[in-house]
């Protein structure tokens, strides 16, 4: 090593691990560069399980250690769900209610409408009721915005 630059001493080094690797009677196909043979497993050499095969084995092995198996009750069946009550302002889907609603008058700034259309869509926005009322509430949405465009643009 001494007295040969350092590309010498790597290619000498090489050169002998690939004879090494030569007179090995491990197939090339089961080797990686760099790894010794005990990280590779052959093919054959344990048999394949399936998952329900493990299952019964690990049972198997409970009920030897005095683990008797205990069978799982079979699951209630749950009670079927009370149909949700629809809160009784997503009923009111004319333009009129919903501009009593959002009480709109010709006093409203631009900073009043932004606030009075947060307000509205914390009440009414689809996401936040149940689907089976999730129309309804867009449509509630659909025309607020709409109202309060309106009013905006009138503003300008």
């Amino acid at each position: 090593m001494f007295g040969r630059s350092v590309f010498q001493s790597v290619v000498e080094r090489l050169a002998a691990e690939r004879a090494v690797e030569d007179d090995d009677d491990v197939p090339r196909a089961y080797r990686v560069s760099g790894l010794s043979s005990g990280f590779v497993r052959e093919a054959g050499a344990a048999p394949a399980t399936d998952g329900r095969r493990a299952e019964d084995l690990y049972r198997d092995l409970m009920a030897e250690d005095g683990q008797a198996e205990t069978a799982v009750p079979p699951a209630e069946p749950a009670p079927p769900e009370e149909p949700p009550v629809m809160p009784a302002h997503l009923a009111r889907l004319s333009p009129q209610k919903i501009v009593e609603d959002l009480a709109l008058s010709p006093s409203d700034t631009a900073a009043t409408l932004a606030e009075k259309r947060r307000r509205f869509a914390r009440a009414n926005h689809p996401d936040g009721v149940h689907e089976s009322f999730r129309e309804a509430a867009n449509t509630r949405m659909k025309v607020a915005n709409l109202l309060i465009d309106e009013a905006l643009a009138r503003l300008t």
